[in-house]
């Protein structure tokens, strides 16, 4: 019975399997078939890194005093920040029983100053989908990265069968990888566990905190984009993007994914959204769940 399970599941070919099992028979008319990798990209490799750097290293800079201190034991990285560590302003704020003389902004103001916008996560418009991913401030152009679909990822042949039970957060990508999402039960126990497993010192090398409701990355809010409906098209779209090997390995904390096996030995696999069209302020996001993949 598990033999027959498990070859059903390596079968799957949509995008979000628990999903789709679900709601098949209503979605139909949400159909966007994929069939060669290169037609899935909408935005070149090399924009989604530069949107990624560029974020990440301004919220690296908005809490420059903490970084610095995590980078102690890296000085040749420590050394790149030291010219921007004397150039912050000396204004004293107070956090918990420590002061910092620096201006600490919230994460979504940093991306609103960084991106021109800032997406935050509410109720949904649409009856009964819960959770949903909104445009709060700004002006999103046709084709910028504004969200991360963060999660553990796992290869095509690792197990993954009692994750998926009840699981509608599982991402498939076109080369069979997967991207658990979900932030409740065993899906967030693994990512925890492998995170410190990866830890580098006090520097970590992903980002926990989208398990929580205090975000550190921003932009990690991709697995609450809701399905669109004849009603409410897509306005995003789903992209996959191998973080390279010259990633700078301060700004993999913001990284909402990590890799459930340790020994895998190719570049960490991440999913972004990308606007398909320019997107304003007070509108949510809609992506295309059922996708069939090539």
């Amino acid at each position: 019975m598990l033999r027959a399970l498990r070859r059903r599941w390596a079968s799957y070919k949509y995008r979000f399997v628990p999903w789709i099992a679900l709601n098949l028979l209503h979605k139909r008319r949400t159909l966007r078939f994929v069939p060669e990798e290169s037609k899935d990209k909408i935005i070149s490799d090399e924009e989604v890194l530069q949107t990624l750097l560029k974020t990440f290293r301004a919220l690296f800079a908005n809490d420059l005093n903490r970084q610095m201190c995590l980078l102690n034991f890296l000085p040749e990285v420590k050394s790149k920040y030291l010219e921007l560590q004397t150039a912050q302003p000396e204004t004293c704020k107070t956090v918990g029983n420590h002061q910092q003389s620096q201006i600490i902004f919230d994460p979504e103001e940093v991306m609103f100053n960084t991106l021109g916008f800032s997406i935050t996560r509410r109720q949904s418009s649409l009856i009964s989908a819960g959770t949903g991913v909104f445009v709060s401030k700004g002006f999103v152009p046709k084709g910028m990265v504004l969200s991360m679909y963060p999660g553990t990822v796992y290869e095509k042949y690792e197990p993954i069968f009692f994750q998926s039970i009840g699981n509608p957060f599982i991402f498939r990508c076109i080369d069979g990888v997967l991207i658990d999402g979900n932030d409740k039960g065993i899906s967030k126990a693994i990512y925890r566990s492998c995170s410190k497993r990866d830890q580098l010192g006090p520097l970590k090398m992903c980002d926990v905190f989208w398990l929580t409701t205090v975000m550190q990355n921003p932009l990690a809010v991709g697995q609450y984009v809701n399905n669109c409906s004849t009603d409410k098209a897509a306005n995003v779209c789903y992209q996959e993007f191998d973080i390279p090997e010259c990633f700078p390995i301060e700004f993999k904390q913001y990284l909402p994914n990590i890799s459930y096996s340790h020994e895998i030995q190719r570049s960490l696999r991440c999913v972004v959204l990308v606007a398909l069209r320019d997107i304003g302020p007070g509108e949510e996001l809609f992506s295309n769940y059922y996708t069939v993949i090539s």
